[in-house]
C-alpha cells in the first residue's frame, strides 16, 4: 500500500511539474494569469482524486494510454489481461473524466 501511495505521489509530482515546465516555456504574453493557473492546478488535484477513486488496473490503464501513450494492445500486453478488458477500463476511465466535467 505504501509503495502505490509513494507511486501516485510521484505521478502528480510529474504532472505537476511538466504543467509549470510548460509554463515556463511560454512567452510572457501567452502565460496564464495567477487565476488561470490556479484553476489549472486545482483542475489537475480533482483529476487525481478521479484517478484515485478508480480501481487499480483501471488506473493503470488509462495513465499508460493517456501519459505514456501506449496503444490498447500495447497496455493489454503488459497488465497481462484481454484487449477488450483494456476497452472496458478505458470506458469506465473515461466515464469518470466526464462526471468530473459535468
Amino acid at each position: 500500500m505504501a509503495k502505490g501511495i509513494l507511486i501516485n505521489w510521484y505521478q502528480r509530482k510529474a504532472l505537476e511539474r511538466a504543467y509549470l515546465d510548460a509554463l515556463a516555456n511560454l512567452p510572457p504574453q501567452e502565460a496564464p494569469s495567477p487565476e488561470a493557473h490556479f484553476v489549472v492546478l486545482e483542475t489537475l488535484h480533482e483529476i487525481d482524486a478521479m484517478l484515485d477513486a478508480l480501481p487499480p488496473l483501471v488506473k493503470r490503464a488509462f495513465l499508460l494510454s493517456q501519459l505514456n501513450g501506449l496503444k490498447y494492445q500495447d497496455i493489454a500486453d503488459q497488465l497481462d489481461v484481454s484487449l477488450i478488458t483494456v476497452k472496458r477500463y478505458m470506458k469506465q476511465a473515461f466515464v469518470q473524466c466526464l462526471m468530473l466535467v459535468e
